[in-house]
């Protein structure tokens, strides 16, 4: 197992170092205007110059991360420094609330209804303010993150179109990314912030959205934790829930929690089991809990996100436990998407797969895929097989 340990290590590094890092460097850069193209056909050709608050801050974090966690190169840095200065200078509105998106050249065009560009610009700037001495990045990160604090019971806040009262729902994105999202600004924040806000988190998703029969996480829940028996009641997102069973895992690994890495791991087997293709192989998008048809008509495309999320989750709740049935879907999962998703001939991941697993999209980057997932899960992937292969 060591050298295979090893072996899976040296993939996802040089996966990530030699081809993806390279695609977004080569082709994303806006010199003119400042920050990145996201929308980038298969061979890196820009085809949209829109610019996504939260795919500009995505990629600020991917880059500053590399800098802060795999090695101080001054172009890494740089990288994460155009976008910063791009987004500082035009991503947020009078309020302090980041636009969803803007124009090539800065201008707002569409309006901050989606506290995740919030949430990603947090996340960006808190891990910008680690590699340089930039305390106006450091304050507006913490200032950024508290504002989301403040919105969480009403994200979109005018911009809401739900009627209010008639059916209240709590959605689970939200307490989910805050676990991440308070563990990486954790050295910016005072800790019993920090460890509040992550409790409250953990409980939410462990206690509320993770239904204790089925052992599946639901996207919305009644206010006081009910299930609701309509589209949004009875959804699942799998990846979503297997992105946050390796948050949770994560949090529990620095508070040496075995009890609740081993709750968080056998969740991701319950997901699986449930949103696995038995025809076609590969995770599916969306189900509905009851098993009618979901309200999302891409609910049976394969996406790029969820699997690497789920190899990511796999390969924790494997080096954590080393219990044999996270391998064996390790390995099921790793064959699926690494002979699908990785374009040979002009790098990076295809996003969009056919329920056949055939290319649906060949795009690179949009409106939702941009430099974050891939380089992300390749990275964490590599670090675990590392420490795995060391621990053997």
């Amino acid at each position: 197992m060591k050298s295979t340990a090893t072996i899976h290590a040296e993939q996802y590094r040089t996966a990530l170092l030699d081809d993806v890092v390279p695609f977004w460097e080569q082709h994303s850069l806006d010199i003119r205007y400042g920050g990145y193209f996201t929308c980038l056909e298969r061979d890196g050709r820009v085809y949209d110059t829109d610019k996504f608050v939260w795919l500009q801050a995505r990629q600020i974090w991917t880059f500053a991360m590399l800098y802060n966690r795999v090695e101080p190169r001054p172009d890494w840095l740089a990288m994460a420094r155009h976008g910063v200065d791009f987004l500082r200078a035009h991503g947020m509105d009078e309020e302090g609330n980041w636009y969803f998106a803007l124009t090539r050249e800065g201008a707002p065009l569409v309006q901050p209804y989606n506290i995740f560009a919030d949430c990603f610009a947090a996340l960006a700037l808190g891990q910008y303010s680690l590699a340089v001495e930039d305390e106006e990045a450091e304050q507006l990160a913490v200032q950024t993150y508290r504002n989301i604090l403040q919105r969480q019971d009403n994200p979109k806040g005018q911009y809401n179109k739900l009627v209010p009262g008639t059916r209240p729902l709590r959605s689970f994105a939200l307490p989910m990314i805050l676990c991440n999202l308070s563990l990486e600004l954790q050295e910016l924040l005072p800790p019993d912030e920090v460890t509040a806000t992550i409790d409250a988190c953990v409980h939410a998703v462990m206690e509320v959205f993770l239904d204790p029969e089925s052992h599946l996480v639901f996207e919305h829940v009644a206010p006081d934790g009910s299930r609701v028996d309509s589209f949004e009641g009875r959804l699942l997102n799998p990846g979503h829930g297997i992105e946050a069973m390796w948050f949770i895992m994560d949090i529990a690994r620095r508070r040496d929690d075995q009890a609740l890495i081993e709750r968080a791991a056998g969740t991701i087997l319950s997901i699986l089991e449930a949103s696995w293709d038995p025809r076609y192989g590969g995770i599916y998008y969306f189900l509905d809990a009851h098993g009618h048809p979901p309200q999302q008509l891409e609910w049976s495309q394969k996406l790029w996100w969820v699997h690497l999320e789920t190899l990511v989750a796999l390969t924790m709740a494997y080096r954590q436990t080393r219990g044999e049935a996270y391998w064996e879907w390790y390995q099921r999962v790793y064959d699926y998407a690494w002979t699908r998703f990785p374009d040979r001939e002009h790098g990076e991941w295809y996003g969009y797969l056919n329920r056949r697993g055939e290319v649906l999209m060949p795009l690179k980057g949009g409106k939702w895929k941009g430099c974050f997932h891939v380089p992300r899960a390749l990275y964490r992937c590599w670090q675990e097989f590392e420490a795995l292969a060391s621990e053997l």
